[in-house]
């Protein structure tokens, strides 16, 4: 198999794989597992949304949705995976910061008992800073989508 046979091969990975490419935990872990990540292009990643999710609480009483700032994260979070496991990163400590959201709109509620689904692109990717296109959707219908910048830097001294 060549090098581009390779990074075109799909990847899945199920939550212990996740929690070692992300730093984020319970309660701000968003991504649950990814159905396929295609290195150095995309990642499909699933958020499992229940009604056990603090922000329901507050969010609305009686009209429980998921915040719009909280979709866009899981977008994020699975970007991150994207450019850590792209770029060789994975294990290394490193960290994915927003630098830029834009162009966020949000279509449809996302309400406990769904699977959103989380499908994220690259649209530039250097070593420090990369750009990205998401789409969260419910069984195929569009909820949220936005473009981001990230950059990828060493955590911050203790």
């Amino acid at each position: 198999m060549s090098e581009a046979d390779s990074a075109a091969t799909p990847i899945a990975f199920d939550i212990g794989r996740v929690m070692a490419a992300l730093p984020h935990r319970y309660p701000m872990l968003l991504v649950d597992r990814v159905e396929e990540l295609i290195l150095d292009q995309s990642i499909t990643a699933i958020k499992a949304v229940t009604i056990n999710e603090g922000f329901f609480q507050g969010h609305f009483p009686g009209r429980p949705i998921m915040p719009g700032v909280l979709i866009v994260e899981a977008l994020a979070q699975a970007a991150g995976i994207l450019a850590v496991e792209s770029l060789g990163l994975a294990g290394s400590g490193k960290l994915v910061y927003f630098m830029a959201i834009e162009n966020a709109k949000f279509r449809k509620p996302v309400e406990p008992g769904v699977l959103l689904k989380l499908h994220v692109e690259f649209v530039q990717k250097r070593s420090s800073v990369c750009k990205f296109s998401g789409k969260a959707t419910i069984d195929g219908a569009l909820a949220a989508e936005a473009s981001f910048t990230a950059m990828i830097a060493d955590p911050p001294k203790a």
